[in-house]
């Protein structure tokens, strides 16, 4: 009678283990991976409370966050991310709630009208490119400061930080086809905002 082969039971995948740091190690990672986009952290988060004091509040908390966290930071990563990613979600959990942003945009019509792969930059215009080339920085900030913080984030995150789609999602936690219509939406509210400006200024809007 021919033996029985039985397939060795398969070992259930054990969970990843986070990498234990030495307090140096730790150090070692804050100072090289963390610091050197302390300056991106701060004018992104002014541009969101649009408040010197908060926005050094909430850099702040967001450092002490990721030095908290550190254990799960991968070394080798996009560390510029992670840490958006942490500043934007202290912004939400804390600041936004006390702050006197405006009420959040009901994105539903939005949403539906622009998420296709339709909705994509060659339709909109790039703030690296065109919008803001030529112009006078004063009024380009203050448009964008006048949008709702869903759309300005986005404006922020992809034209001035030039982060990629992938990595927009990750931070905002939303799908990509969601990051293309809010980018797509966001860039159209800015140029209406800036076309009385850029007619005043002798500029094809």
């Amino acid at each position: 009678m021919p033996a029985i082969m039985s397939e060795a039971p398969k070992k259930s995948e054990a969970p990843k283990k986070k990498k234990v740091y030495t307090d140096k190690q730790k150090h070692d990672v804050f100072n090289r991976e963390f610091m050197p986009h302390i300056d991106s952290m701060y004018n992104f988060a002014y541009r969101l409370t649009t408040d010197e004091d908060d926005a050094n509040d909430l850099v702040q908390d967001t450092y002490l966050k990721a030095f908290r966290f550190i254990t799960s930071f991968e070394q080798g990563t996009n560390a510029k991310a992670w840490l958006f990613r942490i500043l934007k979600n202290s912004f939400i959990n804390d600041y936004r709630k006390k702050s006197k942003q405006p009420a959040k945009v009901d994105y539903q019509e939005v949403e539906t009208t622009y998420n296709s792969e339709d909705a994509d930059a060659s339709h909109t215009v790039d703030l690296r490119t065109d919008s803001v080339q030529d112009m006078i920085g004063d009024e380009v900030a203050n448009a964008l400061n006048s949008l709702p913080v869903d759309f300005r984030t986005v404006i922020i995150l992809c034209d001035i930080e030039g982060f990629t789609y992938e990595e927009m999602a990750k931070i905002l936690d939303i799908p990509i086809g969601t990051v293309r219509s809010r980018l797509h939406r966001a860039r159209n509210l800015l140029k209406e905002k800036l076309r009385d400006y850029a007619d005043s200024m002798g500029y094809d809007a």
